[in-house]
């Protein structure tokens, strides 16, 4: 039964899952991007995502908090320098989930987690958007819209 079942426990007990959760974000944190399953990630975004917004502010509470999440200095030491100047302005939705398919031995399905402020690739593409000009989608031409007001005005 799933009574009052909030969020996917992973098939592990409590402590298990937390030190797992607490390493992910950890080789999140410091190599920027993760291959693992699905439900992990999902898992891995709710745990981490509440950390990089304490990142945002940096106190020694705010350092003490995560640092008694993850148990790593380095990262800590990371999530609160680079990271932490890249992800100011950003309101929230630090990661990314991008599938790559199933696993090859069980068939389970797989993907990147990213820090999103460090995929240059996206990041360019993005830009290259922005300063593309926009487009008419519209079937009328110019010409026609403008000579309408033209002819309601003479009469």
């Amino acid at each position: 039964m799933r009574h009052n079942k909030k969020f996917n426990h992973l098939g592990r007990k409590k402590a298990h899952r937390e030190a797992m959760l607490s390493n992910m974000a950890v080789s999140l944190i410091l190599h920027k991007r993760i291959f693992t399953t699905v439900a992990k990630a999902k898992a891995l975004r709710v745990y981490v995502e509440p950390l990089l917004t304490r990142a945002k502010e940096d106190s020694t509470h705010a350092r003490r908090i995560v640092f008694a999440e993850l148990q790593n200095k380095y990262a800590v030491k990371e999530l609160f320098g680079p990271v932490a100047e890249k992800i100011a302005d950003r309101p929230g939705g630090y990661t990314r989930i991008l599938k790559t398919g199933n696993r090859l031995g069980d068939n389970a399905a797989v993907c990147f987690i990213e820090l999103v402020d460090y995929n240059e690739n996206m990041l360019k593409e993005k830009a290259d958007k922005k300063a593309a000009p926009k487009t008419r989608r519209s079937r009328r031409s110019t010409k026609a819209t403008a000579e309408a007001p033209a002819a309601e005005s003479a009469e």
